[in-house]
């Protein structure tokens, strides 16, 4: 798989695809063509329940009694229905740190996240990423990524009608889905969405601050290349970090963890 933090929100892995499509033509179609299409919430929804499918089948999904799956249904299970969106979750088994959310409620986390993060500060990552779809974000990404996909022209895309991707069309639409940049000001509504999620949950909502903390140290490790390329369209994770401070200071909720640091084993429990 590729970015996403939107998700992610955080860094990116590479799926295995075979596109033959040509990535310049379809950057200039998509932004021919994306405010053509007619595109409805139940066009994302069928789009992208399609695209994540593709992707469960091309990475190593975590099965029922993987410690990861036992460890996010035992953090999500009241959460098969989350403010009106139907939600579907799932682990894949990969090196890269990454979660996201799609327009058709489906969730991924990917291990390796898992392994830095914990509890509250996963609770705070995929509130971020359900904020992206139920603000609408995700919808767009997904448009986007299908007229990309399709190689779609001004002229087709006005005829409303979103036809089926090949299986080729299919590696390439997930890629871009993944690929999606969110405005900083998504992002930062994004942020409000997962506090206010995790305060009507009554989760710990310094679980938000440290995560952010410990995106902030990822982006200066050393190999994080991809990472720093990726994050360079979200606003500061140290000024996301100060800003979760300070809303808690506001609700009298705030309670100093000390030191962030990243963890040097798997935090599996």
């Amino acid at each position: 798989m590729k970015k996403i933090l939107s998700t992610v929100f955080l860094v990116a892995a590479t799926l295995s695809v075979s596109a033959q499509i040509n990535l310049g033509k379809m950057t200039k179609a998509a932004s021919k063509g994306v405010s053509a299409l007619s595109f409805s919430n139940a066009d994302a929804q069928k789009l992208a329940k399609e695209g994540v499918a593709y992707m469960d089948t091309h990475n190593k999904v975590a099965g029922a009694k993987d410690p990861y799956s036992i460890r996010l249904k035992k953090l999500f299970a009241k959460h098969q229905n989350e403010d009106g969106l139907p939600l579907n979750y799932k682990v894949y088994l990969v090196s890269d740190i990454n979660a996201f959310a799609c327009a058709d409620g489906s969730v991924r986390v990917f291990s390796s996240l898992m392994d830095i993060m914990t509890d509250d500060e996963l609770l705070a990552i995929i509130g971020h990423e359900i904020g992206h779809v139920k603000n609408e974000d995700s919808k767009d990404a997904v448009k986007s990524a299908y007229l990309r996909a399709a190689a779609m022209d001004a002229a087709s895309a006005s005829s409303g009608k979103i036809e089926a991707l090949s299986q080729s069309q299919l590696g390439e639409f997930a890629n871009s889905i993944l690929d999606a940049k969110h405005s900083k000001k998504q992002e930062s509504q994004a942020d409000d969405y997962s506090y206010d999620f995790m305060k009507k949950h009554g989760y710990n909502v310094v679980g938000a601050y440290t995560a952010f903390k410990k995106l902030a140290l990822l982006g200066g490790s050393a190999k994080a290349t991809s990472f720093q390329k990726m994050m360079s369209s979200h606003p500061d994770s140290e000024k996301r970090a100060q800003n979760i401070k300070k809303r808690a200071e506001k609700d009298g909720v705030w309670k100093d963890p000390g030191e962030v640091t990243l963890p040097t084993t798997k935090l599996k429990k």
